[in-house]
């Protein structure tokens, strides 16, 4: 988290000329990359804009040089408003097409020397002739300068989202910032409100013209959409952290936030079952699929077995699973070390095949995987018919 301290501490606070770059000022940007902080949305209207505005003029208030680097109210009457006690950098006047239009000068903040700039829309295509194409790239540069940066984006804009936000909404977005922008910031924060709040808000004309939200609320502002993009965007922040916590906190002592569901199949034919059940118990959970095959060491598979075990991994393929194959004498075993290895929070077994006998003497595998798991829920799918095959 970038902390009022820490943006004292690692910035120049007493250059006698904020307006040129001197060969100290220099020096320092060699020695330390900007930090960066997103505040990330669901949808315009949400609040990110106001956000970081409320934010930077805490800042300031803390004696922290704040500027503003690129803003777009969209006609907001309370974000301009916020707007109001921050120094903005004159923009850069673009001729084009017997238009002027305007873009964010980087260059002239990074003559500007702030400790941080406010920088809105990190999605944005820069107007055509520009020295880089998009915002993104000009943050960027900005950062490599040894300015913080604070951003705003809207979770549909993220690449690796773009064909589900075009699934769910019908609307592809042109606009887009790579997953590394995200993975690479050093703060990311979710705005969130609720769809009913939004919908207010787009209403009262908060957000778009009056002329606009009838259109608006028959399309991207339908209620349906709101909440699975709400969804996505708390589930990308809540991976981050996830990700942030496995390179800082021991394995022992780690909790998942985000859903992984592994399904255990053998040679029984009562595996596709299984499987099919774990993809859609995955789709609801919008969690990533694994499936897990645990073969003996001291035993070769039939081609019979061989063929159904490379049907169950096409199968997984279709889902967009992660198919795994270990070597193991002890199934219970391979099983919880796969679980933990890929940090996995669901997994799916089939009821045993084994007999009364068997279970008594050997106990089953359900017994030996509640025995060896810990902090995983265990579904156990009752089988359609029995099968034939012995595993």
């Amino acid at each position: 988290m970038i902390t009022q301290q820490e943006i004292s501490d690692e910035n120049n606070s007493s250059s006698a000329d904020t307006t040129t770059l001197t060969s100290a000022n220099s020096s320092m940007y060699l020695a330390r990359r900007g930090k960066h902080k997103i505040f990330i949305g669901m949808a315009p209207g949400v609040g990110k804009t106001y956000r970081m505005l409320e934010e930077g003029h805490a800042l300031k208030q803390e004696g922290i040089d704040v500027v503003i680097g690129l803003l777009e109210t969209h006609g907001r009457k309370e974000t301009a408003e916020k707007a109001e006690g921050l120094e903005i950098v004159p923009y850069r006047q673009v001729p084009r097409g017997g238009l002027t239009l305007t873009e964010m000068d980087t260059e002239a903040i990074i003559k500007r020397a702030p400790q941080l700039v406010l920088i809105d829309e990190l999605a944005h295509t820069n107007v055509p002739g520009s020295p880089r194409e998009k915002r993104y790239e000009d943050v960027e540069i900005i950062l490599a300068a040894g300015i913080d940066v604070y951003s705003t984006m809207n979770v549909q804009h993220l690449e690796s989202l773009n064909d589900l936000v075009a699934r769910i909404t019908g609307v592809v977005v042109r606009e887009r910032v790579p997953d590394r922008i995200l993975e690479a910031a050093n703060e990311v924060l979710v705005v969130d409100v609720t769809p009913e709040t939004l919908e207010e808000r787009l209403l009262e004309g908060k957000i778009y013209a009056p002329q606009k939200i009838p259109q608006a609320l028959d399309n991207f502002f339908q209620r349906r959409n709101l909440i699975a993009l709400r969804e996505l965007a708390l589930r990308e922040v809540a991976n981050n952290v996830e990700e942030d916590a496995h390179a800082t906190t021991p394995k022992d002592q780690f909790c998942n936030i985000q859903e992984r569901l592994l399904v255990c199949v053998s040679t029984y034919s009562n595996s596709l079952q299984l499987l099919r059940r774990g993809a859609r118990l995955a789709n609801y959970m919008n969690a990533p699929l694994y499936v897990l095959f645990v073969a003996a060491p001291n035993r070769f598979l039939t081609k019979e077995e061989s063929l159904h075990i490379h049907t169950c991994e096409q199968l997984c393929q279709e889902f967009a699973g992660t198919f795994i194959q270990v070597t193991n004498n002890n199934i219970a075993e391979a099983i919880a070390k796969e679980a933990q290895k890929h940090h996995i929070t669901q997994i799916v077994i089939g009821e045993s095949q084994r007999s009364r006998w068997q279970i008594l003497l050997q106990g089953s595998l359900t017994q030996q995987l509640v025995h060896l798991l810990k902090n995983i829920d265990l579904h156990i799918i009752a089988s359609e018919k029995k099968a034939s095959s012995n595993h």
